[in-house]
């Protein structure tokens, strides 16, 4: 029982709290129970709705984090994107990829110029009848007694300087006169003789053609160097329609070549281009003895399938763009997977194994290629010697396509379902297992698009494509271009078909 004297022994915070204890008892003993539980009720689901909106919150939260770190790491992925790992070229590396470091001062290294057991090389003589003029330079005495020498020498020392003269127009004036007739008073003007045209000549303006289709000359340079060389007075506008009528005298040979090519195994590829200061692509169809090049809006499977026809036959030896897809037999360019494997490598776990299995079987398919390429292998030979490597890649897109990385996994899933794909080399003769002669033809091209920046009209194009069809084609024939736009153009003068340039396979 508690007592005053006993309560008043105890402390004062501790009786304030007994107080409001006691209070809080009778607060609850007057109140109903089924309305406090009706407050607890709608309390709880207030929490709850809280609860609920923070979870709602925290999840949001979690998917911007995935989203943001999914970002971060593509943007990484990106900004150590190079042409060792993706479709770059090698120009794009040059602020990006650290230089490698110059080798110890200790190291030995090669001298500059020629190494030991180079071949020697020099220019070739030019053949005696062909030598405008001979002077024989003989010694009057000797050289060690002072006696007169008289002899002739059977076999002298041949040393040949070669001069270019200086290069004078010849130039052929036409009067055209006009004569009245003394019986009817009528006036009648003389013609130009069939072929002449304009105001050059098929090898002036070939040269000219020349100039800015194979060394890339532009408009104005090429009015400069007609001044500088031959003092001819030309105009930039004469210069573009001079280009125009090049165009049109080689409307024939490069549609001969195109229905050459659907005929033949093929390397295509497809690079930027600009028409008109917007984007376009140049297509390349390349065999080992013809060559067309193509400039068109994009880069779809309806170009691809203009350039090939759509019941083209051949392999056709392509990076993995989906445009070709819709050929039958397809070869995918080796060293373009080499980069999709180091890509691989590049990003790290998990799939980083993957890619260095892969690119290890590329290692041993190059080293079996080139001991067949060199003789050392029979083809039965090379396709035994390949089949280790082909299962061990086929077991490593399995395994690849398990892989927690997405894109990983994406590409070892695309490289499976077309395996056939992969190896059409070694069931088809003629085919390689990359694309570096597609990509080495368009190099003049792209050399091309740097320096002068595209074209500014579709005539500009048509200009482009077919003299780096003539001059590819030429280049793997063997043919001189100068000639043979001379010949196309003399032709087109004359009205007649102009000399082919489809190889002749029979």
């Amino acid at each position: 029982m508690v007592t005053e004297e006993s309560l008043a022994q105890v402390p004062e915070d501790v009786r304030l709290y007994l107080r409001a204890l006691r209070r809080r008892i009778i607060e609850l003993e007057q109140t109903d129970p089924q309305r406090r539980l009706a407050e607890l009720e709608a309390a709880n689901r207030g929490l709850q709705v809280e609860l609920d909106a923070a979870l709602a919150v925290v999840a949001q939260q979690k998917e911007q984090l995935r989203l943001l770190q999914q970002q971060l790491a593509d943007a990484t992925a990106k900004l150590n994107t190079t042409s060792s790992n993706s479709s770059l070229p090698p120009s794009s590396d040059r602020f990006r990829v650290k230089r490698r470091p110059p080798p110890p001062a200790e190291q030995p290294r090669k001298p500059s110029g020629g190494q030991p057991g180079h071949p020697r090389q020099q220019r070739l003589l030019v053949p005696a009848d062909q030598v405008r003029q001979i002077i024989p330079c003989k010694p009057t005495t000797c050289r060690r007694c002072g006696q007169p020498l008289t002899d002739n020498d059977p076999n002298p020392l041949r040393h040949q300087v070669a001069e270019l003269p200086a290069v004078v127009l010849d130039v052929v004036e036409y009067q055209l006169h006009r004569l009245n007739c003394p019986c009817c008073h009528t006036s009648t003007c003389g013609t130009l003789p069939p072929g002449v045209q304009g105001q050059f000549g098929p090898r002036l303006e070939a040269t000219l053609a020349l100039l800015a289709g194979r060394y890339r000359q532009g408009i104005r340079p090429v009015v400069d160097l007609a001044d500088q060389l031959w003092g001819l007075n030309i105009s930039t506008g004469l210069v573009s329609k001079l280009r125009q009528r090049t165009a049109q005298a080689l409307l024939l040979p490069w549609f001969d070549l195109l229905k050459y090519v659907r005929k033949q195994h093929v390397n295509i590829d497809e690079t930027t281009w600009r028409e008109h200061k917007k984007r376009a692509y140049l297509w390349a169809v390349v065999t080992p003895l013809a060559a067309v090049f193509r400039i068109a809006p994009g880069r779809g499977a309806e170009v691809a399938q203009q350039l090939l026809g759509e019941h083209y036959a051949g392999v056709a030896t392509c990076d993995r763009l989906k445009s070709y897809w819709w050929v039958k037999r397809l070869q995918w360019c080796w060293a373009h997977l080499r980069r999709d494997f180091q890509a691989m490598i590049d990003r790290g776990q998990p799939g980083q194994v993957i890619g260095q299995g892969l690119l290890e079987q590329s290692n041993k398919l190059f080293h079996l290629w080139h001991q067949w390429s060199a003789g050392q292998l029979s083809r039965r030979g090379f396709q035994k010697a390949l089949q280790p490597v082909r299962a061990a890649v086929n077991q490593l897109l399995r395994s690849g396509q398990q892989s927690q990385c997405v894109k990983t996994a994406g590409t070892c899933k695309e490289l499976l379902g077309h395996e056939e794909w992969l190896w059409t080399f070694v069931d088809v003769a003629g085919v390689e297992p990359t694309n570096n002669e597609g990509e080495r033809a368009e190099r003049p091209g792209v050399l091309l698009r740097k320096t002068s920046g595209g074209t500014d009209s579709k005539q500009g194009s048509r200009f482009v494509e077919r003299m780096l069809t003539v001059v590819e084609s030429c280049r793997r024939q063997g043919k001189k271009v100068l000639d043979y736009l001379c010949a196309c153009l003399e032709s087109w003068r004359l009205d007649r078909d102009p000399p082919s340039l489809v190889p002749n396979t029979s």
